[in-house]
């Protein structure tokens, strides 16, 4: 079983659970060493004292704040001493819904697991709970001498916590972008080939359909070149669409995505495996009531409306989601 890289105690309220923060994902991309070109020697980053240019030992580095005219040496414990209690709790401080929490806000993703079976009600609780709220946790704590922001959710029957990015972190596009089009006018029959086209590619998110082809090919060029064999090359990037062939681009892409039907699958794109989106089954029913949909998650509802084939599903808040299945 995995080590949790955090523990500490999870509270919200005057209710509180010790748990622990385990790491949820894991990057599969394939690793190189450094050599030097013509030889098989390693290459080695070292900790070296840029004036006397000799190796220092990891215990000797300490950290130092530039201020222009000197260094301020910081010692890890003092880091540690300014936020004592912090370091080892995650204190929820206010509930969000979680609609309202903008996509780039998240970062990282954890598991988190209470630290013991006898703390397993209180941590069920919280799950539950907010399943049904459709809400977030939002908390701060201190882990390797940094301060996360975090929200707490309830997912597939366990809590997970997501660091979050502080809000002045985050970069104003319009500040970046300096090409980003102003008030450029679409006609209503380009907007609607471009839906259509939408449309005619929608399929049901399954990220089992999706695997990282160009490791795949990373592998299959080291093998290759272990056997002393050569490999294909990837097929040049598409051109980019001018203006004056946007419609008939449109056209064609609709056309394109539409074709296939007859083998029951989707044009995609080179490297996708991809499932052709399920359509609904057609039968008689009744609309169930408002109020038996209210304590429904987002996500019971959103299974619901992919049953019943709403369209426009994906976009739609939770009270739009209960409208359109009554």
């Amino acid at each position: 079983m995995a080590r949790p890289v955090w523990s500490g105690v999870l509270s919200f309220g005057l209710v509180s659970v010790p748990v622990g923060l385990y790491t949820a994902t894991e990057s599969h991309a394939v690793r190189f060493h450094q050599l030097q070109r013509g030889t098989s020697d390693r290459v080695r980053n070292r900790r070296v004292n840029e004036r006397t240019g000799k190796e220092v030992d990891l215990d000797d580095i300490v950290k130092g704040f530039d201020t222009g005219d000197e260094y301020v040496v910081v010692e890890p414990e003092e880091l540690e001493e300014i936020a004592p209690g912090r370091s080892k709790a995650l204190e929820i401080t206010g509930f969000v819904d979680l609609d309202d929490v903008d996509p780039i806000f998240f970062d990282k993703t954890y598991y988190l697991g209470p630290r013991g079976k006898e703390y397993g009600k209180t941590y069920r609780l919280l799950e539950e709970a907010l399943a049904r709220a459709n809400r977030a946790g939002i908390a701060t704590f201190v882990m390797r001498q940094h301060e996360y922001l975090v929200a707490v959710k309830a997912e597939n029957g366990l809590l997970t916590c997501h660091t979050l990015h502080w809000a002045d972190e985050i970069r104003d596009p319009r500040e970046e972008i300096d090409t980003l089009p102003g008030r450029v006018k679409t006609s209503d029959k380009e907007r609607k080939m471009a839906e259509q086209l939408i449309e005619a590619l929608a399929i049901d998110w399954d990220p089992g359909d999706y695997h990282d082809t160009f490791q795949e090919k990373v592998a299959a060029l080291v093998k290759a070149k272990q056997a002393g064999e050569t490999v294909e090359k990837a097929a040049p990037p598409a051109e980019s669409t001018q203006v004056v062939d946007l419609m008939e681009a449109l056209r064609a892409s609709v056309e394109r995505a539409r074709s296939p039907k007859d083998t029951g699958e989707k044009a995609t794109a080179p490297g996708v495996r991809r499932k052709p989106r399920a359509q609904p089954k057609k039968r008689a029913r009744t609309a169930p009531k408002a109020k038996d949909l209210q304590d429904l998650t987002k996500a019971e509802l959103y299974e619901k409306a992919a049953v019943e084939g709403v369209p426009g599903r994906s976009t739609m808040t939770r009270d739009e989601l209960i409208d359109a299945l009554t």
